[in-house]
């Protein structure tokens, strides 16, 4: 709602066929529906099925990056529909890279992505490997500092965190004092 949208929460869909397909009747008259886990393979992940099942023409299903490889988007019925993973940290950070320009776009303003800023890079970090990693750092005074530990079930880190550090897809290792790309969370 911050950056314009009006939400309608849904009640909690169960991870069965009947309580997703009611949950989806009640997103009727949505511009935008939005889900927040069952996008990934396990057996309790029927989103995607189900969504299927209702009409969604897939635009494309998971993504090279991390944390929030379990990504599914496209329309149901002419309705735009993006199907978030489960991982809070995940979740959120696919919510920065690919539901905020989407809002924006709907509302008619720039649809580019969030600006990508640079930062002095506080020390050294190890080359990255195939998929574009959000870090979760923090900056203070145009330094960057990424937290220690990166598992996404860690959630005191991303309260800690107010940027994204971006680390590219094989990036080569990166020295203290290089200027690297963040994404603000502020």
């Amino acid at each position: 709602e911050q950056h314009g949208a009006e939400a309608r929460m849904l009640p909690i869909a169960r991870d069965n066929q009947a309580s997703l397909e009611a949950a989806f009747k009640l997103c009727a008259g949505a511009d935008l529906i939005v889900t927040i886990g069952g996008a990934s393979v396990g057996d309790h992940d029927l989103v995607a099925q189900v969504a299927s099942d209702l009409g969604l023409e897939r635009a494309f299903y998971k993504v090279a990056m991390r944390p929030g490889k379990p990504l599914m988007a496209g329309k149901i019925n002419g309705v735009p529909m993006i199907g978030l993973p489960g991982n809070p940290v995940s979740s959120m950070v696919c919510g920065h890279i690919f539901l905020l320009p989407a809002i924006r776009t709907m509302l008619g303003f720039n649809p580019e992505p969030q600006p990508r800023l640079t930062a002095t890079l506080a020390q050294d970090m190890p080359a990255n490997g195939p998929r574009e990693h959000y870090m979760r750092a923090r900056v203070e005074n145009g330094v960057i500092t990424p937290f220690g530990r990166q598992d996404s079930a860690l959630l005191t880190v991303l309260s800690k965190a107010n940027a994204l550090l971006i680390r590219p897809v094989d990036a080569a290792g990166a020295q203290k004092g290089d200027t690297v790309q963040f994404i603000s969370l502020g």
